[in-house]
């Protein structure tokens, strides 16, 4: 999957309902250090995890976005192919939101915008986080890698030895930079800083 784009391009960062809301933090303060153009979209379902399980309102992400768009417009500009990004990132996503992308729902901006990602061939990431998985959201989830999608699963790295939760949301978030060729310093991969035997 190519992720060639150019350089004034966005990346779309949609944050759903599930929990998980810490990693589309960490990933939007992460890429708030790149050069990088967010395009950022906050569901309701969104916001209110956020506020769960961040004490924040989708307000308080604006400051990591270039641009900020309603979950409720379908017709934003981001929801035509004919606006270049470099990819979507869903995070978290919701089964909800997971269920219609699958199937080809677009009632949302969400989840127009990840279909046109899926139709023009862009890179698309979801990051769930449920468990255990309903054998429903398990086939919804082979149809969405099936479709092109890169599943990126909510989970823990335990080789690392993290000293905190926050250690665990940065090496996700840092997994999602990796997709789209992004650099960071979010986490030492397996075996960094070791000398090889």
């Amino acid at each position: 999957m190519s992720t060639s784009s150019p350089d004034d391009a966005p990346l779309v960062v949609g944050v759903s309902g599930a929990s998980g809301a810490p990693i589309a933090v960490a990933l939007l303060q992460a890429l708030a250090k790149t050069e990088i153009p967010v395009a950022l979209i906050v569901s309701d379902g969104g916001e209110a995890v956020l506020r769960a399980e961040c004490d924040l309102y989708a307000r308080d992400l604006a400051q990591y976005a270039d641009q900020v768009y309603d979950d409720g417009d379908p017709a934003a500009r981001i929801a035509s192919g004919s606006t270049r990004t470099r990819g979507m990132v869903v995070v978290p996503c919701s089964g909800n939101t997971l269920a219609k992308i699958s199937h080809g729902f677009a009632d949302t901006l969400i989840t127009r915008a990840a279909q046109v990602h899926l139709k023009e061939r862009r890179p698309l990431v979801l990051v769930p986080r449920e468990t255990p998985l309903s054998t429903l959201m398990l086939r919804n989830l082979t149809l969405a890698s099936e479709a092109g999608a890169v599943v990126l699963f909510a989970a823990p790295p335990y080789y690392l030895k993290a000293e905190s939760v926050q250690g665990l949301v940065d090496y996700l978030a840092g997994k999602v930079l990796d997709v789209f060729s992004i650099p960071h310093q979010l986490y030492r991969g397996w075996k960094a800083d070791r000398p090889s035997a």
